[in-house]
């Protein structure tokens, strides 16, 4: 039973891009009956005589085939992966969105189902070779082959570890942007709403009905407003100076 990786069906907002599926292999002595629940796989490639040197008559040569397009297929998701958490970085520095983030969400529950699937495709591997299995001991061609395989897996293994810990912290740090902007943002309403309740409360007190300086000038209005606009502009100076704003 080997794991393989395929874009998942389900494209929800909280879903993985790519999810892991099992595909069988029973080895008769006439044939290599597969057993997958889904299309879209590897198997199609098979199907579609698109693997060089992927004779089924060849049982030993078709699985360790098979091995090394699994592994190739972690491979070039995990490319395309990258690539677009590439992308979706570019676009968090010039907005910041929350959907971008929801996309990176997706791109790391992805790389949790490789890191799962290549860590337990890699303990079947070493135990049929231990355990020579496929009988290829003797084949020094087929040996070398699986011990690429071998490596190559184990490398798709380091390579969707290490993307994983990367894409862990470039959320918590843009979350942290994000969060930090949001909190700018608020502080500088409320530093124009404070701003802005000064000539409201200056208005007020003259729209009383008290004696008060300028009650009696026929720029009395002017006179008001000018001074309002004043302690605004001296407010928001204050504010500039000390980074408030």
């Amino acid at each position: 039973m080997i794991q393989t990786p395929i874009l998942n069906p389900d494209e929800g907002e909280n879903q993985p891009i790519y999810i892991t599926i099992p595909i069988g292999l029973l080895i008769t002595p006439d044939a290599i009956i597969t057993i997958c629940a889904q299309d879209g796989t590897i198997l199609q490639k098979f199907i579609d005589g698109k693997v060089k040197n992927a004779d089924p008559a060849d049982q030993r040569g078709f699985v360790i085939a098979f091995l090394d397009q699994n592994v190739w297929a972690y491979l070039d998701a995990l490319k395309r992966l990258n690539i677009k958490r590439n992308m979706i970085e570019q676009e968090l520095y010039d907005s910041s969105r929350s959907a971008e983030l929801q996309q990176l969400l997706r791109i790391e529950k992805s790389l949790v189902y490789f890191v799962n699937s290549l860590s337990a495709n890699d303990l079947v591997k070493l135990k049929m070779k231990r355990t020579d299995f496929l009988q290829i001991a003797a084949d020094e061609e087929k040996a070398d082959l699986y011990e690429d395989i071998l490596i190559d897996n184990s490398q798709a293994f380091d390579t969707a570890n290490r993307h994983t810990n990367i894409l862990s912290g470039t959320m918590d740090a843009y979350a942290s942007i994000v969060s930090n902007n949001q909190n700018i943002f608020i502080q500088r309403l409320t530093l124009v709403t404070i701003a802005l309740t000064v000539p409201t409360l200056i208005f007020s007190f003259f729209g009383m009905n008290v004696d008060l300086p300028f009650r009696d000038k026929p720029f009395a209005y002017f006179y008001v407003a000018f001074i309002s606009v004043l302690i605004v502009l001296i407010l928001l100076w204050f504010f500039r100076r000390n980074r408030m704003f």
